[in-house]
């Protein structure tokens, strides 16, 4: 058989099952390390429950996904995960969802196992969101894991290093109030409100507009032209304040 023949019988089995996102839907790439809790507890020496080598490590993941060739406006990391916001009008590869989940997760599992210096995998989804304010509450919603996820994890390996077993930890901390998982950090002298606010509300990127001066050598002046660049925000606001950051940048892509 010809290779032409070949060629159009045997594709239709890798895109007879495509699903392309549809026009005016807005975009949101989740993506999660792969086995990071025994990455990061077990096999490397990170210091738990938080690391800034590890943090260091996601927010580069980060921004080389905001560089990778995608036209993005957003870039948020807590803990092992990644959201990003891509532009309303991203149009590669046709808008097929598998070409996105695919090409991320692989330039992200690239990036952090270069920069880990060990293989790192990632997983990525994609949330089709029909509004603008279905955006903000995705956002909302990964920063609020990230704050109940960063107070469990001060609690449990307050304990794990006070002796207990992984169950005896984990049950203690489930049957706990928020006020009372404050309660025993306090106890133990951790006072849950002055921790890095990275640890609790995670980190941003975004890209910002600025002026960089230049000289012009064929008429002797300076000159002034706008740039973008991409700026971390490690000290990211809350609830509304934080919706308010997101529109902003819904807003400027319009």
């Amino acid at each position: 058989m010809k290779f032409n023949d070949l060629d159009a019988r045997l594709r239709v089995y890798e895109t007879a099952h495509d699903h392309c996102a549809l026009p005016g839907l807005y975009l949101v790439a989740r993506l999660d390390g792969r086995g990071f809790t025994r990455l990061t507890k077990e096999v490397y020496p990170f210091e738990a429950p938080f690391d800034e080598r590890m943090r260091d490590y996601m927010i580069a993941t980060t921004q080389h996904l905001l560089e990778c060739g995608f036209r993005m406006l957003y870039g948020y990391t807590q803990s092992d995960e990644i959201s990003l916001l891509l532009h309303p009008n991203e149009d590669s590869f046709g808008r097929k969802l598998r070409k996105y989940t695919s090409v991320l997760a692989g330039e992200a599992s690239a990036k952090f196992s270069l920069l880990l210096g060990s293989v790192g995998v990632f997983d990525c989804r994609i949330s089709q969101l029909p509004h603008q304010q279905n955006v903000l509450d995705y956002f909302r919603w990964r920063q609020e894991d990230a704050s109940r996820n960063s107070l469990n994890a001060h609690c449990y390996w307050l304990l794990r290093k006070r002796g207990r077993t992984v169950s005896e930890a984990t049950s203690q901390v489930k049957g706990l109030s928020t006020a009372a998982k404050h309660d025993l950090l306090f106890e133990h002298g951790i006072n849950y409100n002055t921790l890095p606010s990275w640890q609790k509300r995670g980190v941003g990127l975004y890209w910002e507009e600025y002026v960089k001066t230049g000289f012009n050598r064929l008429d002797q002046q300076n000159i002034e032209t706008t740039r973008r660049r991409l700026a971390i925000m490690q000290e990211l606001p809350l609830g509304d304040a934080y919706d308010q950051f997101i529109n902003s940048l819904l807003t400027i892509s319009k």
